[in-house]
């Protein structure tokens, strides 16, 4: 491949190879004879420049920083040693964008998680294609991990990397495809959206637009377009690429137990906090949004069975990893991982947790029996719900601020209350801060605070029903009190209160008659049809809306309310009647109120004008007074009305998120069953297969 580079090549080189840890490494002197540029055995501290090939010296390990080479001695304390995974990954994290990485022949699977890690950093990958391969294994390992985006033979690369070169996409720290002349104008842009939302169902003009065209221009560079307009016109006569683009937009960064520090803050506080208030038989659940291929869930699941120890076995676990993409969530359900996840995962957890299948590993069927795998977008499904533990990290910084706030909002309704939210070190809950505390801030753990707040997935816990009659009991026996006396007074005091005392009922919550008290005809009369004891249903003309208003001011007061002037019809004639409504002293879910009615004497009245003269023209003030008192006793009633009418409405939007929130988690399962029917069909096949030929 570097002899058909040209010298002044705008790229710097480094060679990476397994060598013999005991043996002088020769390769700077073949590759000497091959290629015009200059040929560096790298020394600790080197900087690399365009157009010089560096080549990794025996018995080490190799990582860049800010463009200059490190070598550490080789250990095997320290894993396997898989060089060129290790190099990688360091030159994805320094060089981001600009980074490329090629393998090339070779044995295993080294390689294929490097060029993940530069895939998802925006960079450029490729494969020795497996028929020139001498050794096919590594190539044929980077081709399986999806991260790939060229396969030639050895020449064909050196051409590719001669025309990327040149592209504006490659030329700055900052991408030009960021910039306008590359983009082409904001309408090739939105109609490119416009297609991979019709393709798959996914609105990216909700994701931060910088990354959005950072990726399309990285697949501009692929294709060799110059313009968006251009880009535009090849999706539209090239419809498979529109899938290529959405994959490429889906940035998969992950890996077993990223960020081990992270792990560390969930073994020694998380879960332990959340092991000691888990109720009796109650599961512990966990939600890991963006889980890609699954990498994330699963070390979720070790780092939990780990910390339970020998509860393991009896505590229920629930773990759904999720993400838009159904490809990743495919290869999640499988568990199914390149053997050089050695890197990140240790050989005790390996022999624990693993099993090996034809070079590559699998998590055991118990680990992954706990986790549930199902597509799904943050941004438009239904959350789960009753969360212990979310886990979503680096997926935030992809979304615009409008939906970062949603999509937190999102989190506090999915949480229990305490529950836990970790993000990525580089993320926050942003303005909905007050909504959760602060766990670990390096971290970016967090812990659900209770609120009264609503958004647009959150929960109103609003308190309706009926009362129980109990209550109506217990709030009565203090009136009922006073056994000790004897029968001559209980019967004075009785025969007081029912002439002098003012008719009243005592009601609940939702205005059901529990007790009535004196003579209570006046006012109240049984309602046509169904027989009911509501008292909104009993009430006479011109008592209802008084009596609602009332009943409604004294519930959000919790103090008693007086309602005079009122006019009522009784024998044909019309009365005035004082109501009052008092709140009755109990739990707030239980509280009664008393409702009483007083009939105003004729003398306290207006005196009656001349016979004959209507009263109307008689009093024209008291008159307008009455019609005034009537239209804002009538707009109260009408806002109260409004305001029950809303209040019903959100608990029914609370009750849907929660048939939705549950619905979800059932299709997740119902997909894990069809996954699990069609994994034993295979095997019933395979088993029936065998039999034949026995």
């Amino acid at each position: 491949m570097l002899a058909h580079l040209p010298v002044d090549a705008a790229a710097a080189f480094v060679l990476v190879q397994h060598l013999d840890p005991k043996s002088p490494s020769i390769l700077s002197e073949i590759l000497s004879r091959t290629t015009r540029m200059p040929v560096v055995t790298v020394a600790h501290g080197t900087r690399v420049e365009p157009g010089h090939v560096y080549v990794m010296p025996s018995n080490t390990s190799m990582t860049i920083v800010k463009g200059v080479l490190d070598l550490t001695p080789r250990s095997e304390d320290r894993g396997p040693h898989m060089p060129i995974d290790h190099f990688l990954r360091s030159l994805a994290e320094d060089m981001k964008s600009r980074a490329i990485g090629v393998i090339l022949s070779g044995s295993a699977s080294d390689g294929a998680l490097g060029l993940k890690a530069i895939k998802a950093e925006g960079g450029i990958t490729f494969a020795e294609a497996p028929q020139s391969a001498k050794f096919d294994g590594m190539p044929r390992s980077a081709m399986a991990s999806g991260a790939v985006d060229f396969v030639l033979a050895p020449k064909a690369i050196a051409q590719e990397l001669i025309r990327i070169g040149r592209h504006p996409y490659l030329g700055e720290t900052e991408p030009a495809a960021l910039s306008e002349p590359l983009v082409g104008g904001p309408e090739a842009l939105a109609q490119i959206l416009r297609m991979l939302r019709e393709k798959s169902g996914v609105d990216f003009t909700l994701y931060r637009q910088t990354t959005i065209r950072r990726r399309i221009g990285r697949r501009m560079l692929i294709h060799g377009v110059g313009t968006l307009e251009a880009y535009r016109r090849y999706l539209e006569e090239h419809p498979s690429q529109v899938h290529a683009l959405y994959n490429d937009l889906l940035v998969n960064v992950t890996r077993f137990f990223r960020d081990a520090d992270a792990f560390r803050i969930l073994q020694r506080s998380v879960f332990p906090s959340i092991i000691k208030q888990r109720p009796a038989d109650a599961p512990i659940r966990i939600w890991a949004p963006g889980c890609a291929s699954g990498e994330e869930a699963y070390s979720l699941a070790i780092e939990l069975i780990e910390c339970l120890g020998d509860e393991a076995g009896t505590v229920p676990i629930q773990l759904f990893g999720t993400d838009v993409s159904e490809t990743s969530i495919a290869k999640a359900r499988a568990g199914v991982y390149p053997e050089n996840i050695e890197l990140d995962v240790t050989a005790a957890r390996l022999r624990r947790f693993f099993v090996k299948l034809d070079g590559q590993y699998q998590v055991r069927k118990s680990v992954r029996e706990l986790c549930v795998f199902a597509k799904h977008n943050l941004a438009t499904d239904p959350p789960f719900s009753k969360m212990d533990l979310i886990v979503c990290r680096n997926v935030l910084i992809y979304l615009e601020l409008e939906l970062q706030r949603r999509v937190s909002s999102v989190f506090h309704y999915a949480l229990k209350a305490p529950g836990f939210l970790m993000l990525g070190v580089s993320e926050t809950v942003g303005s909905l801060s007050d909504l959760f505390s602060v766990v670990d801030k390096k971290y970016k753990v967090y812990a659900k605070r209770p609120t009264s707040r609503r958004f647009d997935l959150g929960l109103s816990s609003l308190a309706r029903g009926t009362a129980k009659a109990a209550a109506g009991r217990a709030a009565t026996s203090a009136d009922e009190a006073g056994g000790s006396r004897s029968d001559l007074v209980q019967a004075v005091d009785r025969l007081l209160l029912g002439r002098y005392a003012p008719a009243g009922v005592l009601v609940n919550e939702a205005a059901e008659i529990l007790q009535f008290r004196g003579h209570t005809s006046p006012y109240l009369e049984p309602a046509p049809g169904q027989a009911s004891l509501n008292l909104l249903k009993m009430a006479r003309e011109g008592l209802l809306m008084e009596l609602r208003v009332a009943i409604d001011k004294a519930r959000k007061q919790n103090a008693p309310v007086r309602r005079e002037g009122l006019s009522i019809k009784q024998d044909g004639r019309m009365a005035q009647v004082t109501l009052q409504v008092i709140p009755m002293s109990g739990p707030a879910r239980e509280r009664n109120y008393l409702v009483l009615f007083e009939r105003v004497p004729p003398s306290r009245g207006p005196r009656a004008p001349g016979r004959g003269v209507p009263r109307a023209v008689a009093h024209p003030r008291r008159h307008i007074e009455n019609l005034r008192h009537e239209l804002t006793a009538t707009k109260e009633f009408l806002q109260s009305i409004i305001e029950e009418r809303e209040a019903a409405n959100q608990e029914l939007q609370a009750a849907n998120e929660e048939l939705l929130s549950g619905n979800e988690e059932l299709q997740s399962t119902n997909e894990e069953l069809e996954t699990a029917e069609e994994e034993l069909q295979s095997v019933n096949e395979e088993l029936t297969t065998v039999n034949e030929e026995l």
